[in-house]
C-alpha cells in the first residue's frame, strides 16, 4: 500500500460526529417523508409543491454556484445573481462562496488527496463521506492557492455568506413549512418531515454528481480521467451528469455537448434568461474543438470519435471558447 493511501485511510477515522447526527437525523426524517408520501398522509399539493420548491432550489446550484460562480461560464446581471442566490440558500449545500471554493479546489486537484470529494477513496466517500471527515490536509494546504477574488467582489456572494445561517434557515427551512401549513392546513409535523425528504433528495441528488458520475459511464472525451458520462445523474440533477465532457471543458455553459436540452434543464434555464437579457456572454466550445479532443483523448464511445474534425473559418479555428450571447440588459 502506498504512502498515499494509507494517509486517505487515515483521514476518513477523524469523524465529525456532529455532523454525522445531522445526516442521520436528516435522512431518518427524509425517509418518513417517504413513508408519509406511500400512505397518502399528507396532501397530494404538498408533495407538488415540495418537488417544485426542490427543483427550483437545484437551479441556483447548477446555473448559480455551478456554471455562473464557480466556472464564471457565463455573465449575469444582478436581478438574476439575486434570484440566483436565493435558490441556492434555498438549497442548503452551504454558502456561495464554500460552495464555489469545494468545487474550485475539486477540479484543479481531481482524484488527489486534495481533492474535497476524491473518488478514489471510493463510492461512500465521495458521496457523502466527505462531510462526516475531517479535511485532508492537502485539502487545506493547496486549496489556498485558488483564487477566489472575483467572488469576493461580487456583493451578492459576500451578502449571502454574511448572512447564510439565517437566510438559509428562513429560505430553505421555514418558509417551505410555512407555506404548506398557513394555505392548505397540512399538518405541521408532517410538513416539516416533507421539507426534511425534500432536503434529502436535493442532497442525494447533487452528490450523485461526486459519487456516481466519477466512477461509472463512457468516457468520449477524456478516457484518462475519472469522470464520465451519467444520463441517470443528468436526469437527476438537470444536467449536470455529462461530467466527462464538462471536467475536459469546465468554462462550457452548458456543461455538455448535446445540441438540444434532453435532460440538461439547466442550460434551458440559462438560456431563458439570455433571451430575455439577464444573463449574457454564454461561453461555449467550437465543434471542431471538441471533435479533436474526441479524436485524441476519448475511449472511441462518442458517436463522431472516428470522424475528421470539420474545418471552421479561420477566425475562430484556434479559439477555444466561443460566446453564443452577447445581450446584456
Amino acid at each position: 500500500m502506498s504512502q498515499n493511501q494509507k494517509t486517505s485511510q487515515n483521514q476518513t477515522t477523524e469523524v465529525v460526529w456532529r455532523n454525522v447526527v445531522l445526516m442521520l437525523y436528516i435522512h431518518i426524517s427524509g425517509l418518513y417523508g417517504v413513508y408519509l408520501i406511500a400512505t397518502g398522509r399528507v396532501y397530494l399539493r404538498t408533495i407538488i409543491f415540495h418537488f417544485i420548491t426542490g427543483y427550483l432550489a437545484s437551479f441556483g446550484v447548477t446555473a448559480g454556484a455551478h456554471r455562473l460562480w464557480s466556472h464564471r461560464s457565463y455573465k449575469a446581471t444582478l436581478p438574476l445573481r439575486i434570484l440566483l442566490a436565493i435558490l441556492q440558500t434555498m438549497a442548503c449545500q452551504n454558502s456561495i462562496h464554500e460552495w464555489c471554493r469545494d468545487h474550485r479546489v475539486h477540479h484543479k486537484f481531481t482524484e488527489t488527496n486534495a481533492d474535497p470529494h476524491n473518488a478514489l477513496r471510493g463510492f461512500f466517500f465521495s458521496h457523502v463521506g466527505w462531510l462526516l471527515v475531517k479535511k485532508h490536509d492537502d485539502v487545506k494546504n493547496k486549496g489556498k492557492s485558488v483564487s477566489l477574488t472575483d467572488l469576493e467582489a461580487d456583493p451578492v456572494v459576500m451578502f449571502q455568506q454574511k448572512y447564510f445561517a439565517p437566510l438559509t434557515l428562513f429560505f430553505c427551512f421555514i418558509l417551505p413549512w410555512y407555506i404548506p401549513v398557513r394555505l392548505w392546513g397540512e399538518d405541521r409535523w408532517l410538513c416539516w418531515n416533507m421539507v426534511l425528504w425534500r432536503y434529502m433528495i436535493l442532497l442525494n441528488f447533487t452528490w450523485c454528481v461526486n459519487s456516481v458520475a466519477h466512477l461509472w459511464g463512457d468516457r468520449p472525451y477524456d478516457k484518462n480521467i475519472n469522470p464520465a458520462e451519467s444520463k441517470l445523474v443528468s436526469v437527476l440533477t438537470g444536467g449536470e451528469g455529462w461530467h466527462n465532457y464538462h471536467h475536459v471543458f469546465p468554462w462550457d455553459y452548458k456543461a455538455a455537448e448535446l445540441p438540444t436540452y434532453g435532460f440538461n434543464w439547466s442550460t434551458g434555464f440559462i438560456d431563458f434568461f439570455a433571451w430575455i437579457g439577464w444573463a449574457y456572454d454564454l461561453k461555449t466550445v467550437s465543434k471542431k474543438r471538441v471533435l479533436q479532443r474526441v479524436n485524441r483523448t476519448g475511449d472511441g464511445s462518442h458517436l463522431m470519435s472516428k470522424m475528421e474534425a470539420e474545418t471552421e473559418d479561420s477566425t475562430v479555428e484556434n479559439k477555444e471558447i466561443d460566446v453564443v450571447y452577447t445581450r446584456a440588459g
